[in-house]
């Protein structure tokens, strides 16, 4: 990079910690910003960011994935940077960090909702099959219950359930028929 030229990157970064400094100034967030380290991921597709935790060195490490960044407009993806400080919170605190009722509140309290939205679209759905009910559960990746969808049950009401491959609209109930889906989709999978 030779002077003057940023990449999206830096401009992810620089807004990222600016928006943390803001935040931690407007509340009563007790982070220490010297022990966060920043990095960005150009690999991620579902996760628009995670913080880690490096206990021996007391360092979190916001990653924040660009993919996610260029989809999302700028108060969205502020929500992303202060759902991370929480658990950078979390972690400098009390040396963990989850999604339970201490994330919640805290999370609660800056605006930062439990779950950030996808940036990506899902390969597959999961739909009941019963006609009173209306769960559907996305899924990016072919989770077991993707693979073998017999073998699980609706999240509501408790009955089966078809697996959808969104690109081709195909669908299945069995492990055999997602077999049989992949197969006949070959390089379109």
């Amino acid at each position: 990079m030779s002077d003057g030229e940023y990449t999206i990157d830096d401009e992810l970064l620089a807004r990222a910690r600016i928006h943390a400094r803001e935040v931690i100034d407007e509340s009563d967030l007790e982070i220490d910003l010297e022990s966060i380290e920043w990095a960005v991921s150009t690999r991620a597709k579902r996760r628009a960011g995670a913080c880690r935790w490096d206990g021996d060195r007391g360092v979190a490490t916001i990653v924040l994935t660009r993919r996610a960044y260029e989809r999302y407009d700028w108060s969205a993806f502020a929500v992303v940077v202060r759902h991370e400080l929480v658990h950078a919170w979390e972690f400098q605190q009390f040396g963990e960090s989850g999604h339970g009722p201490r994330f919640r509140e805290r999370a609660a309290e800056l605006e930062a909702p439990r779950h950030c939205h996808s940036f990506t679209e899902p390969r597959y759905v999961l739909c009941c099959l019963e006609a009173d009910c209306d769960w559907r559960a996305d899924r990016h990746r072919a989770s077991a219950p993707v693979r073998s969808p017999e073998r699980y049950r609706c999240g509501v009401c408790g009955g089966t359930y078809a697996v959808e491959h969104v690109d081709s609209g195909r669908t299945w109930t069995t492990a055999s028929g997602y077999g049989g889906a992949k197969s006949a989709l070959g390089d379109r999978w």
